[in-house]
């Protein structure tokens, strides 16, 4: 039991808003000390596990890339891009992109975005871009939120997306468990069906949420424009 202090250590860094790597590793550290692992053993596991995890160091290739396409231009090709769509606001924009990475992750393409790759470079920039077509220049606040609606949907997308394909890690490692623990029978394919009308109702609920997002931005630069207008009739 003491071992699941490491949770708590996870909760009160996420809390107070520490820096994720190191209350992730801190949480580590305490959970295997816990456990009855010397502090050679604890360090041996991290060792190996990141070895065995090549996934970890991919943004050694992929940061270098992403920053010379930003650096050529990238974030402004995506903003002249979407300008060219008249009707496609914020909120829509980033309606079809959840989908779109909802239906790429549930056939098992889950690399295919993300917040680095993806949403940094090409999808905040051009929900930013459809909101500047209508609105003129943002505030800083307004473009801020933006960004954390993109990332938003890329991770529901996701989240919710990727249990649809059955041979997901998490997929097989529920039915490896359950079969192993309870001799039952269960197919992946049996899991992955279940998960569709959970990543239905979550493209609903969150789609919804985004094309709200249109309306909560007009009132909101409305209301820093009619602020905007009576300090300079102040002044």
């Amino acid at each position: 039991m003491l071992a699941l202090l490491g949770v708590l250590v996870v909760v009160l860094g996420f809390a107070t808003k520490r820096n994720p790597l190191l209350v992730v590793g801190v949480a580590g550290v305490v959970t295997g000390l816990l456990g009855g692992l010397s502090p050679r053993a604890v360090l041996a596991d991290f060792g190996t596990g990141f070895a065995a995890s090549r996934s970890v160091s991919i943004f050694v290739i992929t940061l270098p890339v992403i920053g010379l396409l930003e650096r050529y231009g990238l974030r402004e090709q995506a903003r002249a891009l979407i300008a060219r769509f008249a009707a496609l606001t914020t909120g829509r924009f980033l309606a079809l992109y959840l989908i779109l990475r909802q239906l790429t992750a549930a056939v098992g393409l889950t690399t295919l975005g993300g917040p680095a790759q993806t949403v940094r470079p090409m999808v905040a920039p051009m929900a930013e871009g459809a909101a500047e077509r209508r609105y003129g220049t943002l505030p800083e606040r307004t473009r801020e939120r933006i960004r954390s609606f993109a990332t938003s949907a890329d991770n529901v997308g996701l989240f919710f997306g990727e249990d649809c394909f059955l041979a997901v890690g998490s997929i097989l490692l529920i039915t490896g468990f359950v079969n192993t623990t309870y001799k039952t029978h269960l197919e992946p394919l049996d899991l992955a069906l279940w998960a569709i009308p959970t990543a239905a109702c979550a493209f609903v609920i969150h789609g919804a949420r985004l094309l709200r997002l249109d309306r909560c931005l007009e009132r909101e630069l409305a209301a820093a424009g009619a602020a905007l207008t009576r300090e300079e009739a102040a002044a």
